[in-house]
């Protein structure tokens, strides 16, 4: 478990000469380099140079036994220090901590130069991927995945992206550590880090106001993902607030995938481009008032229903709401109209500041 290339291990053991030329007072959780001495079935001795002698035993040794196994006298390697004045006269280590400290400090150096690495993910849960990153377990969260793996995954049902994450398991991906905590044992890792400076130099050459032409490549609840038509390597998303001026309850009804669009870029932040469909509209509700007074009678279909009543398509891309008060409850709502059907109704009040209008049953 604790094997390890020479560079890292030699590296470890000279910052710890290097502390120990320098005279500073050895603590407990201190890590040391230890010559081994002598080893039994039960117990290794090990000389700390001028602190004396160490003693591995017990759970200890047990813990360790298959790294004591192949060491002969004379070999080196870290120990860590878990009590100064043992009760055997002797420090007491433990071969199996210094291990652990050595891989963390491997993974904050990851952290510390941004290298890019491979992780075999191993299992997942409905938040993310789960993986081995030197001998430690790593966690890499759905929000940190690559855009094509996040898009493959995302939906508003989390049992549904549960079981969309563990088509990952047993993949390698390309990672960057993003946050080393060895106290909780929490080490986080990006996919998406991996190719944040690319695209981030890709970005530089567009703007906030700029139309430019994309390819639906992926659908989810909450939004339409596309990819740049002259630069497929930056995917934005068209959040379906900004499809359209009107309600959209699933992207589908709008675009299908592979499908060409222009689109507008409305913001461009951490790395990621947000776009819109609707900017590139006009506002019906700008006209609205050629079409529609209160008192008037229209047709409209019913689109959807919410927890206050129902949305109505009506004429020229406007939508109205009529209030499940007018049916005395939901259930009696879903009774009386039904969604694609049309029935007559009355504008009841219209309000262009607020872009609403309220709607009667025309009886």
């Amino acid at each position: 478990m604790f094997s390890d290339t020479p560079a890292k291990s030699s590296a470890l053991l000279a910052q710890i000469l290097k502390n120990d030329a320098a005279g500073s007072r050895l603590r407990e959780g201190d890590v040391v380099e230890a010559t081994l001495l002598r080893k039994t079935p039960r117990e290794a001795y090990f000389d700390l140079g001028r602190s004396g002698t160490g003693i591995v035993y017990g759970v200890e040794f047990l813990n360790a036994r298959d790294l004591i196994k192949n060491l002969n006298a004379g070999d080196k390697m870290p120990a860590k220090i878990t009590d100064l004045d043992g009760d055997s006269g002797y420090a007491e280590l433990s071969l199996v901590e210094a291990g652990k400290q050595r891989l963390w400090q491997q993974v904050q150096e990851l952290l510390d130069s941004g290298e890019i690495v491979k992780m075999k993910v191993s299992a997942s849960n409905s938040g993310g991927l789960i993986g081995n990153l030197s001998d430690l377990k790593a966690f890499l969260p759905i929000s940190q995945l690559s855009t094509d793996h996040y898009n493959q995954v995302a939906d508003s049902d989390r049992q549904k992206t549960a079981e969309g994450l563990k088509k990952f398991i047993g993949e390698e991906m390309q990672v960057k550590v993003i946050n080393v905590n060895p106290r909780v044992n929490k080490l986080i890792v990006s996919e998406r880090e991996t190719v944040n400076a690319n695209v981030k130099e890709l970005l530089a050459k567009y703007e906030v106001g700029q139309t430019v032409p994309a390819l639906v490549s992926g659908l989810a609840d909450f939004g339409i993902f596309v990819r740049f038509a002259d630069n497929p390597q930056i995917e934005g998303l068209v959040h379906i607030s900004e499809i359209d001026h009107r309600i959209v309850d699933n992207p589908k009804e709008i675009v299908k995938m592979g499908e060409a669009i222009q689109v507008k870029i409305i913001d461009i932040r951490e790395n990621r481009v947000f776009l819109s469909l609707k900017a590139l509209k006009s506002d019906p509700w700008e006209k609205v008032a050629d079409f529609f007074k209160e008192g008037d009678t229209v047709k409209g279909t019913v689109y959807k229903f919410n927890p206050f009543g129902a949305t109505v398509d009506l004429e020229h891309g406007i939508q109205g709401m009529i209030h499940v008060s007018e049916f005395g409850s939901l259930e009696e709502m879903k009774k009386e109209i039904a969604p694609g059907e049309k029935y007559s109704f009355k504008i009841e009040s219209l309000k262009l500041q607020e872009k609403r209008i309220s709607l009667k049953m025309q009886k």
